[in-house]
């Protein structure tokens, strides 16, 4: 999705020739992994993170074309909408101080925008979702100016044949309608990347599925929407109504909905790459002019753009990457759940605990996945959306084979899941320092029971008790956030605001 598209609309010949297309993609991608063509080990990682553009007030800046212009780097990017900007971190080896070098390749990238921002009048605000953000704010006039976003959005609201409905019950209840996916806009997330050979895919990302939840738990940073108190992350149902491509009709049927988590266990890549052929139509059925078969037969790599293109337009939480490099193909794992921030050190603690415990629960020889039955994870994903670190999730009893019992996410972690994650990163050969640093955030935030979510919300709370309305208690919020997240410091040492 990142390609420029270009096109004047589609016909029914379009549709047609882009699902032989993606047959002959898989065919071809069943070849490759069949005949072992895959790159071999590396152990690399990447991250990006989405950012949004606040002014001193906390207000958002529809102005990403010229901070980007200010910026002059192709490390950051454009995104959906117009306040939103994204960074890209180039791969690097999960070993040694990998996370320290993160941190300080952020700190300066970051660092640098945010000083060219602040030249046109913006900062950049690493959050979930920004707390003032208005029904004014989240219209298609907002969208980045790009032939792909526009597309993007006159597809999925030709498929849905009507508005948009969010709603959304959590502390308080939001429901909204929109004639646009703009209200995806307010979504702003990290994805995390990890490399791995199609021996070791069905593994990691069933690990990834399974850890999910705590990731959600630990790391929630998006209470706020549209004014209204929702989920610790409301990001996940609100991306899920946005880019909703079912009339209630058919999600009353059980139609599967783009953004997914899905519904089994899976044995190999070619899984998912197959059921997102076979539930999902195309939003964009752009044909590439390569023949993957002839490819093949010439003993090169194809770059299955059609499968790569479709692929993009399903949301999986834990998406499938097929990718070539080098003339090389490999596999990745995408991890979508997490917010951004609050600060570079919580982003890289979320990131710690992620690669640490998909590394030990893939190693297993009995893994989690098979005593967890797949609907107790996706329950264990919704609560975690929910309740955040007050979330109780469905795990296996240890010792007793076959058992569920339900345990509090943050005793689960500290008891059982943060030596794990330690356990983990080691394996990786991950620096003991480095692996004690940011594990050891997720330690402290266990302890005082802190997330970034967390402090939002008594910091509005306490906003409002002191006699502010609920639009200055959220601009509030969202200045003393910006104040606090530029000292560095972890959001579980910030001090009660606002």
């Amino acid at each position: 999705m990142g390609e420029k598209v270009v096109s004047d609309g589609f016909d029914l010949s379009d549709r047609h020739r882009y699902r032989q297309k993606l047959r002959q993609c898989l065919d071809a991608l069943k070849v490759l992994l069949d005949e072992r063509r895959f790159e071999r080990p590396r152990n690399l990682m990447g991250l990006e993170i989405e950012l949004n553009l606040a002014d001193s007030e906390g207000l958002p800046r529809m102005m990403n074309t010229e901070v980007l212009r200010r910026i002059g780097s192709e490390d950051f990017q454009t995104e959906l909408g117009q306040f939103n900007l994204e960074v890209n971190i180039v791969p690097h080896r999960l070993s040694g101080a990998v996370f320290d070098q993160l941190a300080e390749e952020l700190r300066t990238g970051l660092g640098y925008a945010d000083r060219q921002a602040r030249e046109e009048g913006a900062e950049i605000v690493m959050i979930g979702i920004l707390p003032t953000l208005t029904d004014e704010d989240l219209v298609s006039a907002n969208l980045t100016d790009v032939d792909r976003y526009t597309l993007l959005n006159d597809q999925i609201m030709a498929s849905r044949g009507e508005e948009v409905v969010l709603d959304i019950s959590g502390v308080e209840r939001l429901a909204r309608t929109s004639p646009s996916i703009a209200p995806e806009m307010a979504c702003t997330s990290v994805q995390l990347h990890l490399q791995v050979t199609p021996e070791r895919f069905a593994d990691v990302w069933n690990a990834s599925q399974v850890v999910s939840a705590v990731q959600i738990a630990m790391g929630a940073n998006s209470p706020f929407l549209f004014g209204r108190e929702l989920w610790r992350e409301s990001r996940i149902p609100l991306f899920l109504q946005a880019t909703d491509t079912r009339p209630a009709e058919l999600a009353a049927q059980g139609v599967r909905p783009r953004t997914w988590f899905g519904e089994r266990w899976i044995s190999s890549a070619y899984d998912l790459f197959e059921e997102n052929f076979r539930y999902f139509p195309s939003l964009l059925p752009i044909c590439d002019d390569e023949d993957p078969q002839s490819v093949l037969r010439d003993g090169g790599t194809p770059g299955l753009a059609e499968l790569v293109l479709h692929n993009g337009t399903v949301y999986r939480w834990n998406r499938p990457v097929y990718a070539v490099s080098g003339g090389v193909p490999h596999l990745r794992v995408e991890n979508r759940v997490l917010p951004a921030g609050p600060t570079v050190t919580d982003v890289l603690a979320n990131t710690a605990l992620y690669y640490g415990l998909v590394r030990s629960l893939a190693d297993e020889p009995r893994p989690v996945w098979s005593r967890l039955p797949f609907a107790a994870a996706a329950a264990n994903f919704e609560a975690a959306s929910k309740h955040g670190m007050e979330a109780e999730l469905s795990w296996p009893r240890p010792g007793r084979p076959g058992s569920l019992h339900t345990v509090p996410v943050v005793r689960l972690v500290q008891e059982e899941l943060l030596p794990m994650a330690a356990a983990g990163l080691e394996a990786w050969g991950v620096e003991r320092a480095d692996r004690e640093r940011y594990l050891g955030v997720i330690e402290e935030r266990c302890r005082h029971r802190v997330n970034g979510a967390t402090w939002q919300a008594a910091a509005y709370h306490r906003a409002v008790e002191a006699g502010l309305d609920r639009e200055k208690a959220l601009a509030a919020v969202t200045r003393r956030y910006c104040e606090l997240s530029r000292t560095g410091e972890p959001v579980h040492s910030w001090p009660a605001g606002p």
